[in-house]
């Protein structure tokens, strides 16, 4: 739906301000119980083990920023119903955008065709379960005035073109967001929640009067209010991060080549831990035995330094959330501590096939999408070592302070990721920046070579997003200073020093 200026496009939205989040679905659209077992009832009409329902409402706006003009505004609503059927190993699952009671009977019969099996009992009675607030927001961004999000993006736009007059083009964007979701179970359980996410963005070009161009952004967000953007998460504080990258990689060093000392900076750099380890950590790649770490809990897969959680009971963190998306409690879940595999990640299928404690990540992208584990926000605990005193180790080697883009193989841990800022470490010092650097590795090798960690541990700002078989979910990262002996660093630029030695 277009967005037009003006309070009478918040009128479809507004609606929602009365109505309780613990009632949400139950109010909006009149459920009653006996229609949720009803539903239930007709999810297991073909047999199975378990069955649930899960009811998405879904408000959005987003608005961007371009040649310091408004290019684009729109908003969207949309609700569904998605089915799962569990038999054994075997899933089935269908969704309805129409959440009439004939067209929820007809996806919950799909689901139980799909995954037809001895029959089981629905429960007699719902069971809610406690509810948290981990994110109490009274007036949804995505409810705010849209004038006052425009004005954001304006304040951004002309930070970031006042910072150096080598800032060519500026692009921000604003994007917000409103979830109510209810998950019902066979087994009784009853959840909901009312989810609010926002997120700022910012992208810079630079070019010198020699045609050199470089780029930079930055932007952040989480589970919060608009007002949040008027403290320390100001649109200048992200337009000027921004700009500054970018005016930063134009006089950027050709990255060095070869196999170095690296040191990882505070906070976003823990996508690297992310990617590299944190997904070969979820529960259905080690039930299918095809993550580098399947078969070896218990045992030392890290330097000793190293202790990783993941952790959705965080307040106002773009990871976190009071149920999961199949009505569990998310938790603070210990992966790996002190070099030890102590748990993975699971949702309630893996959970069941292995044997292992629910963590409470089961989560999905949408009602059209099948739960799966996933992260919420997965981080490094913070360590004992003065971050100036990791510097000082290094006598040549990569400072890496800020990540774009990277890939990794789940079934070895192989990664590459592309540094979109980094400097040199030339004998204890940070100095030049270098443009360029690919970190090479892999994730189960380079937690063992972790020597240091610092006891700065940083969040990243509130900007992630995770994907995996297509669906996209929000998440959070972060990391201390952390040194890790030898890594493959792949640049253009010829090292004079040799190689380290492990």
């Amino acid at each position: 739906m277009p967005l037009l200026p003006g309070p009478a496009h918040l009128n479809p939205v507004a609606t929602t301000l009365n109505i309780p989040n613990s009632r949400f679905f139950f109010h909006r659209y009149g459920f009653a119980e006996a229609d949720l077992e009803k539903y239930l009832s007709a999810a297991l009409s073909a047999g199975g083990d378990y069955a649930d329902l899960y009811f998405e409402y879904l408000s959005s706006t987003s608005l961007s920023v371009d040649e310091s003009l408004v290019k684009s505004a729109s908003q969207g609503i949309s609700a569904g119903c998605g089915v799962r059927v569990i038999s054994g190993e075997r899933t089935g699952y269908a969704y309805t955008d129409d959440l009439s009671p004939e067209r929820i009977l007809h996806a919950a019969r799909t689901a139980a065709l799909i995954a037809s099996a001895p029959a089981k009992q629905t429960s007699a009675a719902f069971q809610q379960k406690p509810a948290r607030s981990l994110y109490p927001v009274t007036l949804p961004s995505v409810n705010a005035d849209i004038l006052a999000k425009v004005d954001l993006l304006m304040r951004a736009d002309k930070a970031a073109r006042a910072y150096d007059p080598r800032i060519v083009e500026v692009r921000v964007g604003f994007a917000d967001e409103q979830r109510n979701i209810l998950v019902v179970g066979s087994d009784g359980a009853l959840a909901e929640d009312s989810q609010p996410l926002a997120r700022l963005n910012v992208n810079c070009i630079a070019k010198t009067e020699a045609g050199i161009s470089a780029r930079g952004s930055a932007g952040g967000g989480g589970r919060v209010a608009l007002d949040y953007f008027s403290t320390d998460a100001s649109p200048e504080h992200f337009a000027n991060d921004a700009a500054r990258q970018a005016i930063l990689q134009l006089d950027a060093r050709e990255a060095p080549a070869g196999d170095m000392e690296v040191v990882l900076g505070p906070g976003w750099p823990g996508v690297l831990l992310h990617e590299a380890v944190g997904h070969g950590l979820e529960a259905d790649f080690n039930r299918k035995q095809t993550s580098a770490f399947a078969g070896l809990m218990g045992k030392r897969v890290a330097s000793d330094k190293c202790t990783i959680v993941d952790n959705g009971t965080m307040p106002w963190r773009r990871g976190s959330l009071n149920v999961d998306d199949e009505g569990n409690t998310p938790q603070n879940t210990v992966l790996i501590e002190n070099g030890i595999l102590k748990n993975y990640l699971s949702d309630k299928l893996s959970s069941k096939l292995m044997g292992i404690h629910n963590t409470g990540n089961g989560r999905r992208e949408s009602y059209e999408h099948i739960p799966m584990p996933r992260m919420t926000n997965t981080y490094m605990l913070a360590g004992q070592d003065d971050p100036h005193d990791i510097i000082r180790s290094v006598k040549n080697g990569l400072y890496a302070v800020n990540f774009g883009g990277g890939q990794v193989d789940i079934t070895n841990g192989k990664f590459v990721f592309s540094a979109s800022e980094a400097y040199l470490i030339e004998d204890g010092k940070i100095t030049a920046p270098v443009r360029g650097a690919t970190l090479i590795g892999n994730g189960p090798d380079v937690l063992t070579r972790v020597s240091m960690v610092g006891h700065d541990l940083k969040l990243d700002e509130g900007i992630g997003t995770c994907g995996k078989d297509g669906q996209a979910v929000p998440v959070g990262v972060g990391i201390p200073t952390v040194k890790i002996d030898r890594l493959t660093v792949g640049g253009t630029a010829k090292r004079e020093a040799p190689p380290l030695m492990q």
